[in-house]
């Protein structure tokens, strides 16, 4: 009994064996005979140019390309419509490609078909167009893409604005217009790698910066500093400020999230300033000695802001992000001026008929004179001390015409017009109403014995205010 189970177990293994061994034999003899018939066709899932052409030989691959790439429709999509359906043997597309499929066949491995099936292959070759076709082709599209985005939303990046205490982050917003760049550069790539269509609606243009963006939130905290910044400048003396409300509606910040500043509002900003307390058309205020603040009309110690050049260094003090107080940059024909005057400086009161020279603050000297006559006033006005010289002869006309010549020791002009302050032998007083009776033709008569004193005091560029 026992013998005749192991009989049986024998048998039925013996079998099984030679199932097997018959299975292997038939797929082994399938496979290589697939095998051979992939020895002069592509391998299964080979794909050229996005056209499957396993199983084809060398030749029915180039037919099917050429069928494929040259007389099937392409179709440009717009608006969910077709905005133009071509073939490629319109742009003189290269139809041969018999070389190119060779050299891909022979480096194929037969053998290897079966696991083609599962990872399959792709092949990309070069296409030769008519480019000025094609090109005219892509800048129409473009035309009719820009035209296209006139009337969609706009995708706007995130940006910073001003709100209510603070710059604040504005999130981006996506829009319906058209990435123009981007959908020419895939109707020009889809029409060389064999693919049959390109549809603009899928290219909307996306934003670059968004409401998380790392820097943009840099930039926002950067912002909020530059707002809090105290800026002023100091001006015949005076402080001027920079209201906060106005720096803050110049800051600006480009589609880069970089910091800068509106130009056109810095300019008008600045041409105010000159306009309100440049000099040389504007009165200078002045806290005389005997009359308290009055207004010394402008003289040839004025000057202008340089507004291109104060629009160019304020600009760049401001981005520096801190407090400052700045003088502006002016331009004048007088040297050296400045547009605060300070603690030295001739004053010349035409009421009073009374003149001093401070320096640093304290009174280096003072003295009655005479000032033109009513038929010739001394011209008020702020000027400067031009030039000194000693031993001249003052020439001139009288009221009646007839011409005059004085010798002064002492000759210091004070504008270009000819009035000067010096010696005056032919005064025997000084002071008071004298100048309307004995008035000069313009100039400061002083007393010689002073004016000896003053003349190597004063220096030329003092300023001279004269009221």
């Amino acid at each position: 009994m026992r013998r005749f189970g192991e009989d049986f177990f024998q048998q039925k293994t013996k079998r099984i064996v030679i199932i097997g061994l018959t299975v292997l034999l038939v797929v082994v003899s399938f496979y290589s005979f697939k095998s051979i018939q992939y020895a002069d066709r592509f391998l299964p899932k080979t794909e050229i140019n996005h056209i499957d052409v396993g199983g084809l030989t060398v030749d029915q691959a180039n037919k099917k390309i050429d069928a494929e790439l040259s007389d099937a429709p392409f179709a440009i999509q717009l608006n969910n419509t077709l905005w133009k359906k071509i073939k490629r043997s319109e742009f003189g597309w290269q139809q041969d490609y018999m070389n190119e499929l060779i050299g891909i066949k022979e480096q194929q491995v037969p053998f290897a078909w079966g696991i083609r099936l599962f990872s399959g292959s792709q092949h990309q070759l070069a296409s030769t167009y008519d480019q000025t076709q094609v090109n005219q082709l892509i800048e129409n599209f473009g035309a009719t893409l820009l035209q296209a985005n006139l009337t969609r939303i706009p995708t706007k990046n995130a940006s910073i604005e001003w709100g209510k205490k603070s710059f604040v982050i504005v999130p981006e917003k996506k829009g319906n217009t058209i990435d123009v760049a981007a959908v020419q550069k895939v109707l020009k790539q889809n029409l060389e790698n064999g693919k049959q269509s390109v549809d603009a609606e899928d290219y909307y243009a996306q934003p670059v910066l968004t409401k998380n963006d790392s820097n943009l939130k840099k930039q926002k905290d950067k912002l909020n500093q530059f707002a809090k910044m105290k800026a002023s400048y100091t001006i015949s003396g005076q402080q001027v400020k920079i209201p906060s409300t106005e720096l803050q509606s110049w800051l600006t910040t480009n589609e880069q999230a970089e910091i800068s500043l509106n130009q056109e509002k810095v300019t008008a900003f600045v041409t105010k300033l000159n306009d309100e307390y440049n000099t040389k058309v504007n009165a200078t205020q002045f806290n005389s000695t005997r009359r308290g603040s009055v207004a010394v009309p402008a003289g040839i110690y004025s000057w202008s802001v340089n507004i291109p050049a104060e629009v160019n260094e304020l600009s760049a003090q401001i981005l520096k992000g801190e407090d400052f107080n700045r003088v502006p940059i002016v331009e004048s024909d007088a040297p050296n001026v400045q547009t605060t005057i300070g603690n030295t400086y001739m004053e010349i009161d035409l009421q009073n008929q009374h003149m001093w020279y401070y320096k640093e603050g304290n009174v280096q000297f003072e003295t009655d004179i005479v000032s033109g006559k009513p038929s010739t006033p001394t011209p008020p006005g702020l000027n400067y001390l031009v030039s000194k010289s000693t031993d001249q002869v003052l020439r001139g006309f009288n009221d009646d015409g007839s011409k005059y010549a004085s010798p002064v020791s002492y000759w210091m002009p004070i504008d270009h017009t000819g009035v000067g302050i010096h010696d005056s032998n032919w005064q025997s007083a000084y002071g008071g109403d004298l100048w309307l009776s004995r008035g000069s033709h313009g100039c400061l008569n002083t007393p010689p014995e002073r004016m000896a004193e003053l003349y190597p005091i004063l220096e030329v560029g003092t300023p001279v205010f004269v009221f």
